[in-house]
């Protein structure tokens, strides 16, 4: 017999046993795991002036679930648990790992990264655009997605990209008056507002720019990562 999530029931008492233990195997079945036998794709052999990055930030296997995983409130367990994990979408990387990509590489002497960062990954964020060889600058946008995340502290409502820079800002310079708040409903997991991307292009209208990370590619800009495609926004 099977319980509600494709494991066997185990042995021990259902009333000794915790959310945990029943949901491990289904969290193992779904994690994504990158096949490649390199850490990431080669990067293109180019220089540019504008990266956007929305890195895979890892955590450690930490995954959302909903209450009826407390026995208190699913009595011997006969709900389906909701789980949710980072991994379950895409393969994440540890930051020390993706400190390793040579991202400085493909930056011209004077180049502008913008990268998100989740809020729980934000020292982390400035560690990695160091490594990245850039010097943190500021907060280039911050994103209410108009609705909330659990959090330990406070509701999580907003997520933030930051930007670096390398040498100087890229010129010449577009739009000198683009908002740092931009207000846009979240959608599907980790997919970010596209009017941040058109807000970088009206600054940098005529710089050579790149995403990185993409699972989409915008008309004009080149990208890099495991899961592009071949879709024009």
């Amino acid at each position: 017999m099977k319980d509600l999530f494709d494991n066997e029931i185990p042995t021990k008492p259902i009333e000794h046993i915790s959310g945990y233990r029943i949901y491990a195997p289904k969290q193992k079945r779904r994690t994504l795991i990158n096949n490649l036998p390199e850490l990431y794709p080669d990067l293109p052999n180019e220089k540019f002036d504008i990266i956007y990055a929305d890195p895979p930030w890892d955590y450690g296997g930490k995954m959302q679930f909903d209450r009826s995983s407390k026995k208190t409130e699913n009595l011997n367990w006969e709900k389906d648990i909701f789980i949710s994990a980072a991994n379950f979408k895409y393969p994440t990387i540890k930051t020390n790992d993706m400190m390793k990509i040579p991202i400085g590489d493909i930056a011209n002497d004077n180049c502008l990264l913008f990268m998100w960062v989740t809020n729980p990954h934000l020292a982390q964020g400035i560690e990695l655009g160091k490594a990245w060889g850039f010097e943190y600058k500021t907060v280039a946008f911050v994103w209410d997605k108009m609705n909330h995340n659990p959090g330990q502290y406070t509701l999580s409502n907003c997520e933030l990209c930051l930007v670096f820079k390398k040498g100087k800002i890229p010129t010449p310079r577009g739009a000198r008056n683009i908002q740092q708040l931009v207000r846009v409903p979240r959608t599907e997991h980790s997919r970010k507002p596209i009017e941040v991307l058109k807000n970088i292009e009206k600054m940098f209208p005529t710089q050579k720019k790149i995403e990185l990370f993409a699972r989409h590619k915008p008309e004009g800009w080149s990208v890099w990562g495991l899961d592009v495609r071949e879709v024009t926004e």
